[in-house]
């Protein structure tokens, strides 16, 4: 019988760490969204301008939706810990995670439709407009945290998101209304360059993860000395958080890290080849920087060298 209770254990057993209902239905403009689109905070990353009825509406995105399916997948593990020269954040030290998780999301998918020919349904991994914080929050995975993370009572903030749209009609879970941060504020005061604002929303253009990542202009002086010797990404507002001290060891071999990643250091990335890049880093999130990328950050940790 295909119920939630069926698909919840599939899922368990592909690897997923927790899996939600939620009913397939429009989502309210958020006043803080809109804010956040206004003041310019999202930066260069302009596809977050596009599709907004898209991003509200899963009907529109996938005709005859019913039911949304966040999927979460624990990339925590004792195995990495950032060099304090060149730090690259623990996201990306494993395989790219859209591969992984769209592999097994497929299989879940398969499963699903030998259950039930006829099935339709979807899975999307950072793949398309959607707003996968909330649907997790609404299928009662976890709360949006000051760190602007999904978090999972009991088990932290170190996992990747993915969802299933499907034509499938499911009891939805009960949504995650709490505020369980309360009055914490470490992830904002940690925050090297002060991206983390206090009534809820993170400003792009400061954080160190969009720095190093999604700008494609040098990184402004001004940020000289705040960014930590974070050579792609930045943890210190998931390093910090409380709720992370439970978080839960992937089981999920491909999201383990890969050797080169704990031997990184500043002399590797400046004389590394592009056929060299392609070596190490072939099928990780790196990929999406590029060379050019990972060697002007270096130059901007360490104009001197």
């Amino acid at each position: 019988m295909l119920d939630t209770t069926s698909i919840r254990k599939k899922s368990l057993e592909l690897g997923f760490s927790a899996c939600g209902f939620a009913r397939a239905e429009p989502l309210p403009l958020n006043d803080l969204f809109n804010d956040w689109l206004g003041k310019s905070s999202h930066g260069q990353m302009h596809y977050m301008e596009k599709n907004i009825d898209l991003r509200l509406d899963p009907g529109l995105l996938f005709p005859g939706a019913k039911t949304v399916i966040p999927l979460l997948a624990s990339y925590h593990t004792e195995e990495y810990t950032p060099a304090e020269s060149l730090k690259v954040s623990r996201y990306a030290v494993g395989r790219d995670y859209h591969r992984v998780l769209k592999k097994r999301a497929q299989k879940l998918i398969d499963w699903m439709s030998g259950e039930k020919p006829g099935l339709k349904a979807r899975i999307y991994v950072d793949s398309a407009p959607i707003m996968e914080k909330e649907w997790a929050r609404r299928a009662g995975l976890g709360w949006i945290g000051k760190n602007t993370c999904l978090i999972r009572p009991g088990e932290g903030s170190w996992f990747f998101l993915g969802t299933i749209i499907t034509d499938l009609e499911l009891p939805p879970d009960l949504p995650e209304d709490r505020d369980l941060c309360e009055n914490c504020t470490r992830c904002i005061d940690a925050c090297p360059t002060q991206a983390l604002h206090p009534d809820g929303y993170l400003d792009a253009t400061k954080c160190i993860s969009y720095l190093t990542i999604e700008l494609k202009d040098p990184i402004p002086e001004n940020f000289m000395g705040q960014t930590d010797y974070w050579l792609f990404g930045c943890d210190r507002c998931q390093e910090v958080c409380p709720s992370n001290r439970f978080a839960k060891e992937t089981t999920i071999q491909d999201l383990k890290p890969k050797e080169v990643f704990n031997g990184i250091n500043q002399q590797m990335i400046n004389q590394m080849s592009h056929d060299e890049f392609e070596k190490y880093f072939s099928g990780t999130a790196l990929k999406r920087a590029g060379l050019e990328k990972l060697k002007q950050t270096r130059s901007f940790l360490y104009p001197n060298d």
